[in-house]
């Protein structure tokens, strides 16, 4: 049978989605709406699990006829029969025949089943908007790109990361310095004191996101923080009809590097912001030790915006919670080059005023 669960709408058995607006399921067909209870009675559907149709081909020498590609699977959309290729991570996508949005049912169970989701609260136009504005306070985009990039992909996809909560203790030595100067008839003096700084404190982190795909650039991930933990569900399989899912292929165990990288950076930088009143401050030494780990397993939304300029592909991330987005702009080398005749257009008078100056005294 198929592995594919699509929600149906009980009215007039329209294809379902999640509505950002709302934060419920809906017909767009007959605009029915059901709650987050009815979710979870439509969830309690992927405790059946069907066994899959397996097909065998051999050619007549007994050996294998067709192969398919390692990581690679094939499913059939129950509207209209038609088969979709998805990879071994793809939970959820949309037929590309009917358009009918799919959960691929056992992709997310078990240790792969998330603990929790962030729903999108950004829908597919809010997105593009959103790219339009970001564009367009870009100061030293070209003008052509702000008219005639195309925007050729738009994709609504979660993202899976894993959340780690821990406690910290962490101690960091510091050399800082003070200079003092003073003239008098003669000489100009300047006076550098050496101080050694001592910081220590104890820390509580809540839900640090570290990326759980590997097919999601992590500076990328790290640049739409921060995600509001606090509109976190209990994850229900509903919540991503409509929309494309990964499951994680970068392990928990995989991850705790970049959680403590993550941690350490943090303990370091508020331990920093204590030392003041010094000309310069510069880290010797610094111990952290995390107590109490616990990691979370959760879906957050995030909008992938692919546009074409001049042949070149351009990539745009944005958070589909809070709008945050971010991407690499082209700059103009006109404009660059007008804003740099304007500085040296201001420096010349002053040093030209500072010569004079030379030559009074």
């Amino acid at each position: 049978m198929s592995d594919l669960l699509e929600y149906k709408c009980p009215n007039c058995g329209g294809a379902l989605n999640f509505d950002t607006g709302s934060q419920k399921m809906k017909c767009p067909y007959c605009e029915s709406e059901f709650d987050v209870q009815t979710l979870q009675n439509m969830d309690a559907q992927l405790n059946y699990n069907n066994q899959p149709d397996q097909f065998k081909w051999a050619s007549a020498s007994g050996e294998a006829q067709w192969d398919v590609s390692e990581g690679m699977n094939v499913f059939v959309c129950n509207s209209c029969g038609g088969e979709i290729v998805g990879d071994a991570n793809t939970a959820a996508t949309s037929c590309p025949y009917c358009g009918n949005p799919v959960v691929m049912a056992g992709r997310l169970a078990g240790d792969l089943k998330p603990d929790f989701v962030i729903p999108f609260k950004l829908d597919k136009n809010a997105a593009k908007n959103a790219l339009k504005q970001y564009v367009g306070k870009k100061k030293f985009a070209p003008n052509t790109f702000k008219s005639e990039n195309r925007l050729e992909e738009i994709k609504g996809i979660y993202v899976p990361f894993w959340l780690f909560d821990s406690d910290a203790q962490a101690s960091v030595s510091y050399d800082a310095t003070r200079v003092r100067t003073w003239s008098d008839s003669k000489y100009d003096y300047t006076e550098t004191s050496h101080f050694d700084v001592f910081r220590a404190g104890n820390m509580r982190f809540m839900n640090i996101p570290v990326d759980g795909s590997s097919k999601m650039p992590d500076e990328l991930m790290e640049s739409i923080e921060p995600f509001n933990f606090n509109e976190a569900v209990n994850f229900q399989t509903a919540y991503l009809a409509g929309y494309l899912a990964d499951k994680y292929d970068v392990t928990m165990e995989q991850s705790i590097g970049r959680a403590n990288e993550r941690i350490k950076a943090s303990c370091e930088d508020t331990l920093r912001d204590t030392v003041n009143g010094f000309a310069t401050v510069t880290t010797k030494n610094s111990f952290v030790q995390t107590q109490n780990g616990l990691a979370k397993y959760a879906l957050y939304p995030v909008w992938i915006l692919n546009t074409d300029y001049k042949g070149e592909k351009l990539t745009f991330g944005l958070n589909g919670q809070s709008g945050k987005i971010v991407g690499d702009i082209p700059v103009s080398k006109a404009k660059l080059a007008g804003l740099f005749a304007g500085i040296t257009a201001v420096a010349t008078p002053l040093i030209f005023l500072v010569g004079r100056l030379f030559e009074i005294f």
